[in-house]
């Protein structure tokens, strides 16, 4: 979809700070064109397909999380997107302007009790796919590292 740098910081809006590009969203309807953004860098530095898969996956679920719970899905509010797609790592920031949460206290997905219960795959997904995921002491800003594999 973007064929040049130009394009993506048209989506990601400007300025770019030290390499890391923004980008405000109010609606679920957005997500797209800045997940395939990011992924589309990715894929220009050559990540291997299972690094873009699950950066794709893990962004995905943090932002959308942010605007249905986070922000209630009040479109007055906004979420905030920062990222890096450097050489060897990408970096996301996602953040909300709801009140947070605590995710320790977000239940295990894979427990016996949740197995049928649709909360906390989120969170369990970006902890798993990403190199490591940490949350802002208030638990409304969520920001996610994600290391380029040594093997494609």
């Amino acid at each position: 979809m973007f064929s040049s740098p130009q394009e993506w910081c048209a989506v990601m809006d400007m300025p770019r700070q030290a390499g890391w590009w923004r980008k405000r969203l109010q609606s679920t309807t957005e997500v797209g064109d800045v997940v395939q953004a990011v992924t589309e860098q990715m894929a220009f530095r050559g990540y291997p397909e299972a690094d873009v898969f699950a950066v794709r996956l893990a962004l995905e679920e943090a932002v959308v999380n942010a605007i249905k719970h986070g922000n209630q899905g009040d479109p007055s509010k906004e979420v905030c997107v920062r990222c890096k797609v450097g050489a060897e790592r990408v970096m996301v920031e996602v953040e909300d302007q709801g009140n947070g949460f605590n995710p320790k206290m977000v239940p295990d997905p894979l427990a016996l009790e949740n197995l049928e219960r649709s909360c906390g795959r989120g969170v369990f997904l970006m902890r798993h796919y990403m190199t490591w995921v940490r949350f802002n002491e208030r638990g409304n800003r969520v920001t996610l590292c994600k290391r380029r594999s040594l093997f494609a």
